[in-house]
């Protein structure tokens, strides 16, 4: 049995490639890049806050969620990979995914689907089952404050790292989220089968 410290720095990790902060932000930059500092600030601030909402609420109550609707871990881990499959593919191939509804970009798209969508959701849950709440609720706090450094210094960061290195970053960001994609769908599949 592997450490706490291993369960987290696993957890944070995992939660940390899903959000994928840095390959997003160039999308970050891109719907707020007209605003004034102290709205772009604002603008990160209510899409971190809703993120970090929505996996809270995930946490407390996706089993329950789950169990609502009649669908277990195992059909969300093989729907959940398939989803984050296609967002690789989409990433790899478009070097983004499109997004229609723009109304308030703080929540839609950048708190949701960009930084929390159903990967991150599905991950947050797989993670729950494997390390258990306290591991988790302590990984996604922490991904959060990874993910607040890296937005407060966004301008910063995208000016050092310039288009290409964005690039190279969101596609190996899309790498390795189709790795945890076939490893969820892979999970969901052997367990189904063993049942």
């Amino acid at each position: 049995m592997e450490s706490l410290l291993i369960s987290f720095l696993k957890s944070v990790i995992a939660l940390f490639i899903i959000t994928d902060a840095p390959g997003n932000l160039p999308f970050f930059i891109g719907l707020t890049e007209e605003l004034p500092k102290p709205e772009k600030r604002k603008v990160f601030a209510t899409a971190i806050l809703t993120g970090f909402i929505m996996l809270v609420i995930f946490l407390f109550a996706g089993m329950a969620i789950l169990d609502l609707f009649n669908v277990t871990l195992n059909d969300f881990k093989i729907a959940g990979g398939i989803l984050l499959f296609w967002i690789a593919i989409e990433i790899m191939l478009r070097g983004r995914v499109n997004f229609e509804h723009k109304e308030d970009v703080g929540v839609v798209p950048l708190g949701s689907p960009l930084l929390v969508g159903p990967g991150a959701i599905t991950t947050s849950l797989v993670l729950l089952q494997q390390y258990g709440f306290f591991v988790v609720g302590a990984a996604i706090l922490t991904t959060f404050c990874l993910i607040w450094l890296i937005l407060h210094f966004a301008d910063d960061i995208y000016r050092f790292l310039g288009k290409n290195g964005s690039l190279i970053m969101t596609k190996i960001a899309a790498i390795l989220i189709a790795a945890i994609a076939v490893q969820y769908i892979r999970q969901g599949l052997m367990a189904l089968i063993s049942n």
